[in-house]
């Protein structure tokens, strides 16, 4: 091709008026080329792909390329199915363009072609490729199930492979696309190679909605493997719902929307079983449970051994930690700590806490000889990490500096 200078002129409307004379009353008229329809551009460019052809292999770069030395491209524009542009590079005089992003799996895509010809008339052509099925997919399931949530629930994304390369966990994390009304900021941290948790910098605002989708299918994620479509998950965020309970003062505050509308007598854990410090999240609750000693690591027949019927539990940790009935210790509660690690309380109070909260609601231990609640593993204790913290479990936004909810938006992909 010919790289030699040509001059690109356009007129403006004084000049084309200065020069036709006072005959020439507008600016525009249907012979100048600029205002042409495009014309047919197949004979001007060609493609290292073939339309209508069988698919093509997703891991190919797609390049436009300039036939002979007259005209240029101007602009090149390739969609798939899912309305996801792929990104490319032009070259400075036009007669070149290839893909710099990675093409989808299991597509169709769209793609237009803008030219010029040496007289600047513009030219346009079209076709469609499909590309080859991913043999390897990346699936993701988010969590937990639909429904109505204290302001503590964190989203789960949990993954079909090991996803180890930062690369390719940053193509991941930019894919799972989380919103919420009104707006948060917030970020995914990642728990291992194949599970992420969600949640804001804060906790989520009372009564707002979250929605959680996947922008994964047919995505590049690693060598031969692409992302698979995934279900959609959307929560309804209740009252902000807070229970404190503080070991040393042996009593809970139960806290709804910052107001303390009940204070109960409880008894926490004694020495050797103290109840874990910090932020737990209620995992669910159970109107019956039996509680052996043997599930904690108690031998059966020492003088710690129990097993007992309990009533209204809430659990928080996932190794047996509950909020729940316990009559044989009332008169301990609000004066000592007597139990293996749960928060006990009376039979009534227990079932006033068990029908005022829900998963996903605060329960929060202060001042406990025990150690600290684990932040994954053990339950949600995502909330003991700090924010700066958390932030650096994320692909995207570990080493960068703290952002605003627009400045992490434009993080996400744009669909």
């Amino acid at each position: 091709m010919s790289h030699t200078p040509r001059l690109w002129t356009v007129l403006s409307c004084s000049l084309l008026v200065a020069s036709l004379g006072a005959g020439a009353t507008a600016c525009g008229t249907g012979d100048h080329p600029l205002s042409a329809s495009p014309y047919d551009a197949a004979d001007q460019v060609a493609f290292n792909q073939k339309a209508g052809s069988r698919p093509i292999d997703p891991d190919r770069p797609l390049e436009v390329t300039l036939k002979g030395e007259d005209g240029r491209i101007t602009d090149v524009t390739v969609t798939d199915t899912h309305g996801r542009r792929l990104a490319g590079e032009l070259s400075a005089d036009g007669d070149r363009w290839h893909s710099t992003g990675s093409l989808a799996a299991g597509v169709r895509y769209a793609l237009t072609v803008s030219t010029e010809d040496e007289d600047g008339a513009p030219g346009r052509r079209t076709l469609s490729f499909e590309t080859t099925p991913a043999k390897k997919l990346l699936t993701a399931e988010f969590g937990p199930d639909a429904g109505t949530y204290g302001v503590g629930q964190p989203i789960t994304a949990e993954l079909s492979e090991a996803v180890k390369d930062k690369a390719a966990r940053a193509v991941v994390e930019r894919a799972l696309v989380v919103e919420s009304s009104p707006r948060v900021d917030g970020s995914w941290y990642w728990v291992d190679d194949k599970k992420l948790h969600f949640r804001p910098k804060e906790y989520w605002p009372a009564n707002s909605t979250v929605s959680v989708r996947s922008n994964l299918e047919g995505v590049r994620v690693g060598d031969h493997l692409y992302g698979a479509a995934a279900k959609p998950l959307k929560l309804t965020i209740g009252d902000r719902v807070e229970a404190i309970t503080d070991a040393s003062a042996h009593q809970l505050t139960f806290k709804r929307n910052g107001e303390v509308i009940n204070t109960i007598p409880v008894t926490t854990g004694k020495p050797g079983f103290s109840t874990r410090n910090g932020v737990k999240v209620v995992l669910g609750k159970e109107y019956f449970v039996r509680m052996r000693g043997t599930s904690i690591g108690i031998a059966e027949g020492t003088s710690e051994s129990y097993d007992l019927p309990v009533y209204y539990a809430t659990r928080v940790t996932w190794s047996g930690e509950y909020v729940h009935a316990a009559p044989w210790s009332v008169g301990s509660q609000g004066y000592e700590n007597v139990s293996h690690g749960c928060t006990g309380m009376s039979t009534g109070n227990a079932a006033w806490f068990y029908e005022n909260i829900r998963a996903g609601d605060i329960v929060k231990v202060v001042n406990s000889i025990g150690d600290e609640m684990d932040t994954f593993g053990n339950g949600f204790g995502d909330w003991n990490l700090a924010w700066d913290k958390w932030r650096q479990g994320s692909a995207l936004l570990a080493g960068t500096p703290d952002r605003s909810p627009a400045d992490t938006a434009r993080l996400r992909p744009q669909v």
